[in-house]
């Protein structure tokens, strides 16, 4: 039984990591839809309180996200680069999977919404369009990375943890508003050359100096903000589910006009196909989250 809990542990890593490689589309999204988001609050939150049974689940868990980032980055870029509509489209049909779910929990039996989850929709939901229309910053010194810069990797790690806790939200977004994803992605791929030539101090120390100062801001804003849902979650769970819902909407009104979901072109048969991998993925993501919602 424990082993078979580690293995599944490690999947929904993996399956977290897949997804952030994704622009645009919120690691948050499939911890809900597999049934361990509330489960990672509560270690991130409580990992000193019994920090033998959280590390159990994070370690799997960190393994499975850090295998999905190093070895899905390049095959998600592949995808993008050559079936980017149909990619995207299974990404957007997971977040539409799960919406009905979390409506189903928010609202009063017989009833639709009660004028302040409304309200607490909409504002979420136009936070994401204007987040969304920001241009990204102009980053200088992309190729020589100073005390600075590495301070600015640093803050933008912070913001984008908000992002990988908040469904809805994308800590690979943020990344590009910010300006730094194709220098965090070309970082988190120069791993994999690394581990071919780990004698290669030089590569090791670029490395180093994108990842360490991002992974020290995931931390701390990760941790801030889950102190912050679990208190939401537990003691005003209509008003988180009501952000997660307003987020989880934005996202895909962002999502299905970003011209890069058809960067590799459109066709009849594109769209097509297009249309069975969002009913694909809208399919997985509501029979999941219908199984597993009861662990949130």
């Amino acid at each position: 039984m424990q082993i078979t809990k580690v293995i599944r542990d490690f999947l929904n890593g993996l399956a977290f990591g897949i997804i952030e490689t994704v622009p645009g589309v919120s690691g948050g999204t499939i911890a809900i839809i597999l049934g361990f988001y509330s489960e990672l609050i509560e270690a991130l939150n409580h990992f000193t309180e019994n920090a033998k049974k959280y590390t159990k689940f994070l370690i799997p868990i960190s393994l499975g996200i850090a295998t999905g980032l190093v070895i899905f980055s390049v095959i998600m870029t592949y995808l993008l680069q050559y079936f980017s509509f149909p990619t995207m489209t299974f990404f957007i049909g997971l977040t539409v999977g799960i919406i009905p779910l979390i409506y189903i929990k928010i609202k009063e039996p017989k009833q639709w919404f009660k004028p302040k989850e409304l309200a607490i929709i909409l504002i979420a939901l136009f936070t994401v369009l204007v987040v969304a229309n920001l241009k990204p910053l102009p980053v200088e010194g992309i190729n020589h990375i100073d005390a600075p810069f590495m301070l600015f990797i640093f803050l933008a790690g912070i913001i984008a943890a908000i992002a990988l806790v908040v469904p809805g939200i994308s800590g690979s977004f943020i990344l590009l508003l910010f300006g730094i994803y194709p220098l965090v992605t070309y970082s988190v791929s120069s791993i994999g050359l690394l581990l071919t030539d780990i004698t290669n101090i030089s590569l090791m120390l670029d490395i180093a100096k994108v990842l360490v100062p991002l992974a020290l801001g995931i931390i701390i804003g990760g941790l801030s903000m889950a102190r912050l849902i679990e208190n939401l979650l537990k003691n005003h769970y209509k008003t988180m589910y009501s952000i997660i819902l307003g987020f989880l909407l934005g996202s895909v009104c962002v999502l299905f006009r970003e011209s890069f979901i058809f960067q590799s072109g459109s066709s009849a048969l594109i769209i097509i196909a297009g249309v069975v991998t969002f009913l694909l993925g809208s399919m997985i993501s509501f029979s999941l989250g219908k199984k597993r919602f009861r662990l949130l």
